[in-house]
């Protein structure tokens, strides 16, 4: 295994996890068995048991005797799982999940974008402003579009003072990064796209919280009306070719 950093338990956890997402383990099949995967990865079988219980806790698999180590549905995965998103990132994400993502991202940013307007302080509205200036700098290709735009969004959710949504950056941030994979966004940020996100600072900076709701939501919704596009043209080539 290739990662120093993690001892060897969790090593075999991100090993399986990542091989799960890649579709090597089919849901419903069953993994090798405690022994097998101790040989397989010459490790023990204590630290075998405690990744076999650890991705058992992240609800990707079901380890029960007699039935041996299964692959669950996705339904049973904890998303809000660090490793679980970056699994996902790193695996087979589709269009589907994106759209998944998209729309817990409509309530989350405009709620978020709500309580920043009410609470954010003097530090928060320097650290989105800070965000504002690279992205746009990148409508001229001088800083990283993706980059400046997750950290616009993580900065509105640490300005809403509440620590459900601050815990959540993790979330947004790889729900950008599975968008960038779909969508191909490695252009600059339009000019269109930066005045968006200057109105929804704006608005956060003059304590207009329904106004700043409301233009994160108008954001979000246009980001899953191109998503939504995507899969409907998918789903016409698919009829297309049966």
């Amino acid at each position: 295994m290739d990662l120093p950093y993690l001892n060897l338990t969790q090593q075999l956890v991100h090993k399986l996890g990542q091989a799960i997402m890649q579709g090597q383990y089919q849901v419903g099949k069953g993994l090798p068995s405690e022994a097998d995967l101790c040989a397989q990865y010459n490790i023990s079988r204590t630290a075998t048991r405690e990744a076999v219980k650890m991705l058992t806790a992240k609800g990707l698999i079901s380890s029960r005797p007699r039935q041996g180590i299964k692959v669950l549905e996705s339904k049973h995965w904890n998303f809000f799982d660090v490793d679980v998103l970056s699994w996902i990132l790193n695996g087979q994400p589709n269009l589907y999940m994106l759209r998944h993502f998209l729309q817990l991202r409509l309530p989350i940013e405009s709620e978020a974008a709500y309580l920043a307007a009410e609470y954010a302080e003097y530090d928060d509205l320097k650290d989105i402003e800070k965000a504002l200036g690279r992205m746009k700098n990148a409508t001229t290709g001088q800083d990283d579009s993706h980059e400046a735009d997750i950290e616009f969004h993580q900065s509105i959710l640490s300005a809403s003072q509440n620590p459900f949504f601050i815990q959540l950056k993790s979330f947004i941030s790889t729900a950008l990064q599975v968008n960038l994979r779909f969508t191909n966004r490695m252009q600059a940020v339009t000019m269109e796209e930066y005045q968006a996100h200057v109105d929804i600072f704006n608005h956060i900076k003059n304590g207009d919280s329904e106004a700043a709701a409301k233009c994160a939501l108008i954001t979000q919704r246009e980001t899953l009306a191109i998503v939504n596009e995507k899969i409907k043209r998918l789903e016409q080539e698919e009829k297309k070719s049966m």
